[in-house]
């Protein structure tokens, strides 16, 4: 298959029918194609009965009150009430039963999209907005909703509509039907050119929306560093650009709207003139009945809306055809990091590691990684240090296979990482990252990873020994504390102490730690440290970190520089080799040496 991993575009117009798309669509109709019947036959029906309230008002002027007879008027009316409760009946169970058609294909279709999007891999995110990918999952969703259930169902009835009312004015007076019909060129002429026009100005219209999308979640993410730095006005004109620009987009549709609309009332106001001036000289000329004028008006009355409502419905199928584009773009995207298709099962991890020749980079003219070669024993506490860009959150990331190397191969108790299943490696690898994420739920959700049903004694036991129960027993609920999106209510220390309570529950066999207490105070700092002496404990550890003084206890430290290993050894062995690790710790302790002896 093609890879797919380049950006999900929203310049995408095309065409109001694609085979391709149209067979993919299908997909999600099959298993409720009984609606699509139902909705479908409701809709027939109720265009039958809606064709047939004029010529019952027909033969009741014809045939009762302009002989002015009694007998069976009586039962003309009740035939005429019922095909109106009639009508009622099956356009409520069509409305109903198409937008419960839509309502249930678009679960199915939100759901595909949100199932795939947590199968790619991370060098997907690097390259796509999270705004864009919302407005896949939301609005282009919404557009197929409509689809289903306002527009493909409904054409049918309208083009049954369409066919019923000339067929049956044609069977009452064939010629005031031609004269009537006359007008007809020119309804063909003005809908084909305002279908053109609001198939662009719409087009623009979700271009621009999925631009706001994307600009307003890196906004509202990135909120506490846009007030630090002021930079509100900036962003507020920034915004203001985009928000103009969807607004121009979408008064150029309200225009068409606007125009087209009054034009088609303009064309059936004149088809009605002409059968007034025609069928009322032919009434009086008596070659034609009062009942057949009437119903003739009654007709035209209903022959335009469904012409504009097929208009309106191009427009829906022409936005249903761009977003189905998109969406099926994104749900080919390939970029997975693939499963092995036979692979290592194994109770548990012993956790023996080791890079090897190991090579990587995010784009690929510039590595990130260059012939990294190492080894941990089971139960080895390593250290990673070296300054920002050096590779080192990198080597995580390949350890848990968010990326594959390039060349090369990572190795877990002697077998490549890539033989094994990435959901059961990823149960057996905590991470603790510097940026910790909570999500939204209670706290004791957050400390079980999302568990159904978690148990609270294990929750609790996995929160007392890293030392969060102080703080956690201190909320409004304690562990059943909601939590707001990101743990915005809770201090750094806090969300970071719940990160380590969280791996803790998870008690995987490798331990990674990726600046897990660069951002907190030092009080918490020491609970954090004395919580994980016991974390480490019989466990690899892989510790990554910025402070120095975290890691001198660690069995090897490893120095990352420019991609490479440039020094391994003990915290000692690397002070007396006067090398880079000897310059970091100068740099670090060299203020605190000085201040010393005014102490």
């Amino acid at each position: 298959m093609k890879n797919r991993s380049f950006m999900i575009e929203d310049e995408v117009a095309g065409k109001a029918y694609d085979a391709r798309l149209a067979r993919r669509l299908f997909q999600y109709l099959r298993p409720y194609l009984l609606f699509v019947v139902l909705g479908t036959l409701s809709l027939l029906a109720s265009a039958a009965c809606q064709l047939a309230g004029p010529y019952l008002v027909k033969e009741g002027i014809d045939k009762y009150i302009v002989p002015g007879r009694l007998e069976g008027f009586s039962t003309l009316i009740v035939i005429y009430l019922l095909v109106i409760a009639g009508d009622f009946v099956f356009r409520f169970a069509q409305i109903y039963v198409t937008n419960y058609l839509g309502q249930k294909t678009m679960y199915d279709l939100r759901l595909d999209l949100f199932s795939h999007l947590q199968k790619l891999s991370l060098r997907f995110f690097d390259r796509n907005p999270v705004g864009r990918l919302v407005t896949r999952a939301t609005s282009d969703v919404e557009v197929l909703n409509q689809l289903f259930s306002t527009g493909l169902v409904t054409v049918i009835g309208d083009l049954a509509m369409i066919a019923g009312i000339m067929i049956a004015m044609l069977w009452l007076n064939m010629k005031l039907a031609l004269f009537t019909f006359s007008i007809l060129p020119v309804l063909l002429v003005i809908t084909f050119y305002f279908r053109k026009k609001m198939r662009e100005a719409f087009r623009l219209v979700r271009t621009r929306l999925a631009r706001i999308n994307a600009f307003l979640q890196e906004a509202l993410s990135g909120m506490s560093i846009i007030q630090l730095f002021n930079r509100q006005e900036r962003m507020r004109q920034r915004f203001d650009k985009l928000n103009l620009d969807h607004m121009d987009a979408y008064i150029q549709t309200i225009f068409y709207y606007a125009l087209f609309f009054p034009l088609i009332e303009l064309i059936g106001t004149i088809a009605l003139a002409i059968i007034l001036w025609y069928g009322g000289f032919s009434v009086m000329e008596g070659t034609l009945t009062f009942g057949v004028l009437v119903a003739f008006i009654q007709y035209v009355e209903k022959f335009f809306k469904p012409i504009s409502d097929l208009s309106e419905k191009y427009n829906v199928f022409q936005a249903a055809a761009a977003s189905s584009e998109r969406i099926f773009a994104l749900l080919d995207s390939d970029d997975i990091i693939p499963d092995n298709p036979a692979p290592v099962w194994r109770d548990r991890i012993d956790g023996s590691v080791s890079f090897r020749d190991v090579h990587f980079a995010y784009k690929q003219d510039k590595p990130v990684l260059r012939g990294i070669d190492f080894e941990v024993a089971p139960g080895e506490k390593i250290a990673i240090v070296g300054s920002t860009g050096a590779g080192k959150t990198t080597i995580i990331n390949l350890l848990a296979r968010f990326y594959d190397p390039g060349q090369g191969e990572i190795l877990i108790d002697g077998i490549d990482a890539r033989n094994f299943d990435k959901r059961w490696l990823r149960q057996n690898i905590g991470i603790a990252l510097q940026d910790v994420f909570i999500f939204s739920g209670t706290v004791k959700s957050n400390i079980a990873s999302g568990e159904e049903n978690p148990g609270m004694e294990k929750v609790t036991e996995a929160a007392e020994v890293i030392g969060a129960s102080e703080f956690i027993e201190r909320l409004p609920g304690g562990y059943e504390h909601e939590l707001t999106e990101r743990g915005s209510t809770l201090s750094a220390g806090q969300r970071q102490l719940l990160s380590f309570a969280r791996v803790m529950y998870k008690n995987p066999s490798i331990l990674v730690l990726d600046e897990a207490t660069s951002s907190v105070d030092t009080h918490t700092e020491f609970l954090i440290q004395k919580a994980l002496e016991r974390l480490i404990s019989d466990r690899t550890s892989l510790i990554i970190a910025h402070r120095l003084s975290t890691i001198r206890h660690v069995d090897r430290i490893i120095v990352m520089h420019h991609g490479k290993i440039a020094e391994t050894g003990s915290h000692e062995e690397l002070l007396q080799h006067k090398g880079i690790y000897y310059n970091l710790y100068q740099l670090q302790y060299k203020d605190q040496e000085v201040a010393a002896p005014e102490a």
